[in-house]
């Protein structure tokens, strides 16, 4: 009696374990983000061309740049002109928008009038 409970016992656990295994793996495949480029291509991309990464030579992975679009990532031979070209744009692109700073959303000085403050700030 008691070996059939524990029995039972194990195979629930090995049943819920397949059932979680399986729901990451599935999650897992649709978001897969390729890490070794072992053949490269030299079709120009026509989709948009959301981001990219470099992937360094690693044997049996060859050096590449990898670009991210909707369909997918596509690993392509870095030496090729376009591919430069691209990587030199979208850089630039990135580096705008990191060194670009909004305007502020208020200034201090429209809050504060001039000399109107009546308290001090002076604690000797």
């Amino acid at each position: 009696m008691e070996t059939q409970r524990i029995l039972m016992r194990s195979l629930a656990v090995l049943f819920f374990s397949s059932v979680i295994w399986t729901i990451t793996v599935s999650a897992d495949a649709n978001q897969k983000e390729i890490t070794c480029c072992k053949f490269l291509s030299k079709i120009k991309l026509t989709d948009p061309i959301i981001g990219f990464r470099m992937l360094h030579h690693s044997p049996p992975c060859l050096k590449a740049i990898v670009f991210e679009t909707e369909r997918g990532e596509f690993c392509l031979d870095w030496r090729q002109q376009w591919v430069k070209d691209e990587v030199k744009l979208l850089r630039a692109q990135r580096n705008k928008r990191l060194t670009s700073t909004p305007p502020p959303a208020s200034s201090i000085s429209k809050l504060t009038p001039v000399g109107g403050s009546s308290q001090s700030t002076d604690r000797s």
